[in-house]
């Protein structure tokens, strides 16, 4: 089966992202594929490279980055909902230069058009 998983919740605060991380992985060993993860509204933190969680918690930022070196899951951000929210490319916007971005590598910037391409290929939505 084909999946796409649409994660609302910030990487730390909730479970939200933590259990679509673990669900993400539960796939991949059931030889399922992953069509994207596509991060929407406070799911957008889960991309802040600023984020550093303690030495002893998990750190589901760098997670997601390895799910996608060692797998090529495709990792979408909204562009809206990160502008918000303040994650932003090493880039200018709005006439403002912003020298140091803080969108972490591997996570990509799209559009929800990007979200309805992925519906339209998966058998299946998960939203958490």
């Amino acid at each position: 089966m084909n999946y796409t998983i649409l994660v609302t919740g910030p990487a730390y605060g909730t479970q939200n992202a933590s259990t679509a991380f673990l669900f993400c992985n539960a796939l991949i060993q059931t030889k399922n594929k992953i069509c994207s993860v596509f991060f929407y509204g406070d799911g957008v933190y889960n991309a802040n490279n600023m984020t550093t969680p303690a030495s002893d918690e998990f750190n589901l930022i760098h997670a997601w980055q390895e799910l996608k070196k060692k797998y090529q899951v495709k990792l979408y951000v909204c562009n809206s909902s990160a502008l918000r929210r303040g994650i932003v490319k090493n880039e200018k916007y709005f006439d403002r230069p912003c020298k140091i971005g803080n969108l972490a590598i591997f996570f990509q910037l799209s559009g929800l058009l990007e979200l309805a391409n992925s519906i339209k290929l998966s058998d299946r939505i998960i939203q958490f």
